[in-house]
């Protein structure tokens, strides 16, 4: 951050901000990165490109931030929402197919904690519908789907590095294009609606407005915030990776017992360790661990709520509730995870978790 200051150049697309993109193009072979002040950011910027309106249909899981939905929302799209699998937070792709119509023009596939969707048959669906694909990657960096890396499987990628990811900046985000047709219109996008960009690179002598756009770009010192986190990537995600398996070790006698149930990572997935997440047998129990932990000064969380039982959403549609995703937003915790969490920490709120099973929940 220093070093950014010292260069001169503190707003955005400066030294740093190209360093972080061509990071993830080298690393990853996104075709093109899009550094933004945000997840949210990126995913709006999706949906100017992708020229959204009020007759276009957008399918987004339930089950997901509520930034999934808005930046589609804000350009005037219909969202539809897609129920999880019974196995996993993940869409159900066995669904998909049957919720497409003649206006949809988006599928949006969230990653959950890192663990890929089924992309082949999402691809599949995208190329047979003529449908555009958002892989939304906020909890996705440096997860694969088979040997891909997910944010360069769809035609568009959305990444963030908020302060609760495992690699942020405080707030950030990043667009990836993978599509060769969209990466001119996303520059002109990105630097507000105009061919600065293009000025800069001597392609035109004088630059102006020349589309829509908007202040998308973070700050030198973000980037270079983030560039440093880049650099220690690999120890960062392998100490989250040690992390999770010790909370797996410790809880697995819990899953046996059918006490809770955590989730399996896909075989066609990697885990990137985002987070370590169970499923309690009811709303009840949930509610009753966390505040348990409460106590003992952990803090555990729940996730999401079902963006279809939104009251923004319910009073604008008619649906019905989605029980998948209605089961996750029921009975989904959160333990702490995070690269300064030390093993005697870990071990301390596993053990109070099974205490907790133990002492006060009927087998």
């Amino acid at each position: 951050m220093q070093d950014a200051a010292d260069r001169g150049h503190l707003s955005g697309n400066g030294y740093y901000t190209k360093q972080c993109q061509l990071f993830f193009e080298e690393r990853y072979g996104f075709k093109k990165g899009f550094l933004t002040t945000s997840c949210t950011d990126a995913l709006e910027m999706a949906a100017m490109l992708l020229d959204l309106g009020p007759e276009d249909e957008v399918i987004v899981p339930s089950y997901t931030f509520v930034s999934t939905a808005l930046a589609f929302v804000r350009q005037g799209a219909k969202v539809v929402f897609a129920d999880s699998r019974a196995d996993h937070p993940n869409l159900d792709t066995d669904i998909l197919e049957a919720l497409i119509t003649s206006k949809t023009k988006v599928i949006v596939p969230v990653h959950y904690a890192g663990n890929a969707c089924d992309m082949d048959k999402i691809m599949a669906l995208a190329e047979k519908h003529d449908i555009w694909v958002v892989e939304d990657d906020a909890l996705a960096i440096d997860a694969y789907y088979k040997d891909k890396p997910l944010g360069g499987i769809g035609h568009l990628g959305c990444f963030s590095f908020h302060e609760t990811k495992g690699i942020q900046c405080g707030e950030g985000g990043m667009l990836t294009v993978n599509d060769e047709r969209l990466i001119k219109r996303a520059e002109i996008i990105w630097e507000k609606g105009t061919d600065r960009a293009s000025f800069f690179r001597g392609d035109v002598n004088k630059y102006g407005w020349v589309d829509m756009g908007s202040s998308f770009q973070p700050s030198e010192l973000i980037a270079a915030f983030l560039y440093a986190q880049l650099e220690n990537l690999d120890n960062i995600q392998n100490r989250r990776l040690e992390l999770w398996n010790s909370y797996y070790e410790n809880l697995l006698s819990l899953t046996q017992k059918g006490l809770i149930d955590i989730p399996q990572t896909p075989e066609y997935a990697t885990n990137n360790a985002h987070a370590f997440y169970f499923i309690c047998r009811t709303a009840d129990e949930r509610t009753a661990l966390i505040n348990y932990l409460k106590e003992k000064d952990i803090q555990a969380t729940f996730h999401y709520q079902g963006l279809d039982q939104s009251k923004f959403y319910s009073g604008k549609y008619a649906m019905s509730g989605l029980q998948k995703a209605g089961r996750y937003t029921d009975c989904l915790v959160r333990l702490p995870l995070y690269h300064d969490l030390s093993g005697e920490e870990l071990s301390m709120i596993s053990n109070h978790v099974n205490y907790f099973f133990k002492e006060f929940i009927q087998e």
